[in-house]
């Protein structure tokens, strides 16, 4: 790097926010469940998968975003690696870069899907943070981006690598959608620590848009809406018993929500770290539920006797094909 001061590697570490990797895995894995494959039978293309979507593609979009909002967070978060110097030079850009070929390298192994979907996740992360599209400019949109990327990709490419590279179902598919839709009001919450530096640098997050009560009740209600969908949905499908969990996770949140309305810039904090977590087990309970539908039910059960059904023709047609022990 032509002489230029190396990173120490805690600012490296820090660079690529391990904290925020949860999501994306979370969401992978709960479209692993969802897919109703055996798990146990493919634990290594699990895991390869989590990896995937956590250490590899969101590091990769924490890098990316640290550069190039390196000014915003001069004045939001001075502590950060590039603004205090501890990332020297242009290193934040080529981390990013080489986080971005690794994870590609990485999705190839996993089939055609699981490259087709990181391809599209780097897309929406460069985009979301780089110009000249910089889709973060607008809260609505690049918290849809980044709502897309990490829960209902992950989510539906979890269930496509754990079918072979086959289209997930419908009910899947729709499943991380509205999940998707709900992590936008999470992705809102995060924009209360930064009103100050997003307004200078003329970046129009939900809370510079809408003001901070406007924007803490659109992210209150862009979190609940989509799950008492969810309910609605696991009712119709006769799964009872899942809805009723969901909602009670759901009337879970609501005092957690009541309480940030009355100070949003000052508990945005504290519920994602305990509201949030009500809502993403939601999401794995739904995948449970989806995995333990009537209608796997009844392929699980078509397929075993398909299998029977062969083995009994083959039997038959053995002992026919005997000779006769005389």
């Amino acid at each position: 790097m032509g002489g230029m001061a190396l990173p120490k590697p805690s600012a490296v570490l820090e660079l690529l926010k391990p904290v925020t990797w949860f999501p994306p895995m979370w969401a992978f894995a709960c479209g692993a469940v969802s897919s109703g494959q055996p798990l146990s039978d493919k634990v290594g293309l699990l895991i390869s998968g989590i990896v995937l979507t956590g250490p590899m593609v969101c590091a990769c979009s924490q890098a990316v975003n640290d550069w190039f909002d390196r000014h915003v967070d001069a004045i939001n978060e001075p502590q950060r690696p590039i603004p205090s110097g501890r990332m020297p030079g242009a290193w934040g850009i080529v981390i990013a870069i080489v986080w971005t070929l690794l994870s590609l390298w990485w999705a190839w192994q996993l089939g055609t899907w699981a490259f087709g979907a990181t391809l599209l996740a780097l897309a929406l992360a460069w985009a979301y943070s780089a110009p000249p599209f910089r889709l973060k400019k607008d809260g609505w949109i690049g918290n849809a981006a980044c709502a897309l990327s990490y829960e209902g990709l992950a989510w539906v490419t979890g269930a496509a690598v754990m079918l072979g590279g086959a289209m997930p179902d419908a009910y899947i598919i729709t499943l991380a959608l509205l999940y998707s839709l709900a992590a936008h009001g999470i992705m809102t919450l995060n924009d209360f620590k930064a009103i100050e530096g997003d307004r200078q640098m003329g970046i129009f997050s939900l809370p510079v848009q809408l003001g901070v009560k406007g924007a803490a009740g659109t992210a209150c209600w862009v979190m609940l809406l989509p799950q008492f969908v969810v309910v609605a949905l696991l009712l119709v499908w006769g799964l009872l018993p899942y809805a009723v969990a969901v909602l009670l996770l759901i009337y879970a949140q609501i005092p957690l929500m009541m309480r940030f309305m009355r100070d949003p810039v000052g508990r945005a904090l504290s519920l994602s770290a305990l509201g949030v977590p009500l809502l993403v087990a939601g999401m794995m309970v739904s995948a449970f539920a989806w995995r333990n539908a009537p209608q796997h039910l009844v392929h699980s059960l078509a397929a075993d006797a398909a299998t029977v059904s062969v083995s009994f023709t083959q039997s038959l047609q053995e002992s026919f094909h005997a000779k006769p022990n005389l």
